[in-house]
Parts: C-alpha cells; sequence; structure tokens
C-alpha cells in the first residue's frame, strides 16, 4: 500500500481507502454487521487506514460497525465521518450551530468515541457556504476536543472552492472519475494551492466504469440506481456520476478498446484517479471482502502512459462532456 498526505490534517493516509455506503451488504438488503466487520477487517489487513462513514449510512449501523473493527484493531486507523443529512427538509435554514452540534455528539456517541478524527458536512445546500457563523461552529467543536478535522463532502466545484475561503476546511471529498473530469480544470489547483486534502469518491460512476454492466442489467428497487437516474432522491450526480446509462455504456465499450488485456476495466479506472498527484485518497465501496481485494489490487498496476490518459480524455470529450461537464 501506498500513502499520500491528507492535506492540512498532517494524516498520512492509505492513497486507495474505504468509503462504507453500502458497507453491510447490497443495495436493497438489510444490514448486515457480520459482513461490514469482515469488509471493515479485510481493508484494514491489507494496509487501509483511512475509512469514510457517514451518520445516515444505514441509521448510523456503518458508523457503529466502523468505530467497533477499528477500536479491536493495533494499528492506527482514521475514521473520518459526516453531518448534516439527517436535516429535513435538507435545506440551509436547517443548519445551525445547535443543530451540527447535536450530530457531532451523536456521532460521538454511536462510535463511542472522545474525538473524531475528520468530520465533514456531508453535501449542504450551496447557501451553507455562505454563512461563517457554521463554519465557526467546528472551530468551537475543536477546542471542546470533540473533532480533530472538519472537511466537506460537495456535489459543486464551485461548493468546494467556497468552502476553502474557510481556512479551518482541511479536506474535501468530490466524485472524481473518468466520466467526471471536471474538478481537474480549478478544484485540483486550488486544493493543492490551499493545501486541502482530496478525497474521491464515486470512483467507478456506481459501477458503470466497472465495465460489467450492460442494457439488460437490472437493479433491486431500493438501489439508487434503480430509482434516482434523474435525482428524484437526491443529486443526480451521485448516481452513474449523472451519466446517461445508455450513453455510459457507449462510453464504456471505447474505454475497454483502451484498456484491453486481463485486468478488469474497474482496476484501471481506480489507478487513472490515482494518476494525480493531487488526489489524497480514493474511498471505492464493497459489499463483500473480495471487492476490498479487488479494488485494492489497483494500486499495484503500472502508470497509465500518455496515450492512455489523452484516450481517456478524447472519450471523455466525445460522449460525456456535452451533456454533464457544467452540471456539477
Amino acid at each position: 500500500m501506498n500513502y499520500r498526505v491528507l492535506g492540512k490534517t498532517g494524516f498520512n493516509v492509505s492513497e486507495v481507502s474505504l468509503g462504507t455506503w453500502q458497507v453491510g451488504g447490497r443495495w436493497g438488503e438489510p444490514f448486515n454487521e457480520q459482513t461490514a466487520e469482515a469488509i471493515i477487517h479485510s481493508a484494514i489487513d491489507a494496509g487501509v487506514n483511512f475509512i469514510d462513514t457517514a451518520d445516515v449510512y444505514s441509521d448510523g449501523l456503518s458508523e457503529a460497525a466502523v468505530a467497533k473493527v477499528v477500536k479491536s484493531r493495533s494499528e492506527e486507523v482514521f475514521i473520518a465521518t459526516k453531518c448534516g443529512r439527517q436535516i429535513q427538509p435538507h435545506v440551509s435554514e436547517g443548519y445551525t450551530p445547535e443543530s451540527i452540534t447535536r450530530y457531532v455528539e451523536g456521532s460521538l456517541r454511536n462510535m463511542n468515541l472522545d474525538t473524531l478524527d475528520l468530520i465533514q458536512l456531508h453535501c449542504p445546500p450551496t447557501q451553507v457556504y455562505t454563512r461563517p457563523e457554521i463554519f465557526e461552529t467546528f472551530d468551537r467543536l475543536k477546542e471542546q476536543g470533540k473533532i480533530r478535522n472538519l472537511g466537506v463532502s460537495v456535489e459543486l466545484v464551485d461548493e468546494a472552492l467556497m468552502a476553502m475561503r474557510f481556512p479551518n476546511v482541511t479536506t474535501v471529498q468530490v466524485i472524481f472519475n473518468m466520466f467526471r473530469l471536471k474538478p481537474i480544470e480549478q478544484l485540483f489547483p486550488a486544493a493543492q494551492k490551499n493545501n486541502v486534502g482530496l478525497i474521491v469518491r464515486v470512483p467507478l460512476a456506481s459501477g458503470l466504469l466497472s465495465g460489467k454492466m450492460s442494457h439488460q442489467t437490472t437493479f433491486n428497487s431500493q438501489d439508487h440506481r434503480a430509482f434516482n437516474r434523474n435525482g428524484e432522491a437526491f443529486d443526480k450526480g451521485e448516481t452513474f456520476s449523472g451519466v446517461d446509462f445508455d450513453l455510459g455504456l457507449e462510453a464504456v465499450e471505447e474505454l475497454k478498446k483502451l484498456f484491453p488485456g486481463e485486468e478488469p476495466l474497474a482496476a484501471w479506472a481506480l489507478r487513472w484517479v490515482l494518476m494525480f498527484p493531487e488526489v489524497s485518497t480514493v474511498i471505492p465501496g464493497a459489499s463483500r471482502p473480495e471487492q476490498v481485494t479487488s479494488n485494492l489490487a489497483a494500486a499495484a498496476l503500472p502508470a497509465l502512459t500518455q496515450e492512455q490518459m489523452e484516450g481517456v480524455r478524447t472519450i471523455y470529450d466525445r460522449y460525456i462532456k456535452p451533456t454533464v461537464h457544467q452540471q456539477w
């Protein structure tokens, strides 16, 4: 495993880490604690020392499972969690110093911790990034010893740029993959300039970049890939990176030609993310331990050639950019 510095946190984190949105099992299935613990243990066994969760993942069961496993291990493992999505309706007015404090304290209780390594605002409405009192709340929480660092998880590049105006923001979590290239233009240089760590989520575009899907692929009715293709439940960009499924499949066929051989497209898609030194860590999810192993194998692949990097850009420009580039 290779490690990279996570911005101003100073944490030296595994470049391929673990996201736990579906860590308790496949989409639409009940949370399975044994499965969750097996996945987390397998990640730590392989050198992962950064795990991302959230208070709303499986109604707090993900947070609890992550903390339980981490506390049972001797290795130093950093836990990042998120808050804010419990606010309903999810509007800026719901974000107050009191509500934020309540959610942070709730995560501490749920994980039986005294301090959170990293707390992230969980894709709040854009207006929240114009409210200094919300960001100042985290300074108070740090003074009280309840958090070590503040980060933000964003939908829009503009939101990330707004967040970085606050000096206590140490990390930005953002969607970045072969179908989402916009962060390269402004976010990457700004993060480097401000020493902000970049956490990359949805690196496989909700599985599109696994190369295993087809027009016949179906999804469980409770799977966001079945019910959120047009943003019915949350931001459209979280599902297939906002790319039309059929169009995405066409682009994937072109990518397969660019990356022939035995290694799956998913591995090359993760290795592509790691080609950018501005990225601190990428956090693919896993619904079983075997997926952790395959995700981590991507880090051992050779660097992409200039031809391959240019090829990805060409495919993006042809198939993806016209419809999604300016949306996020």
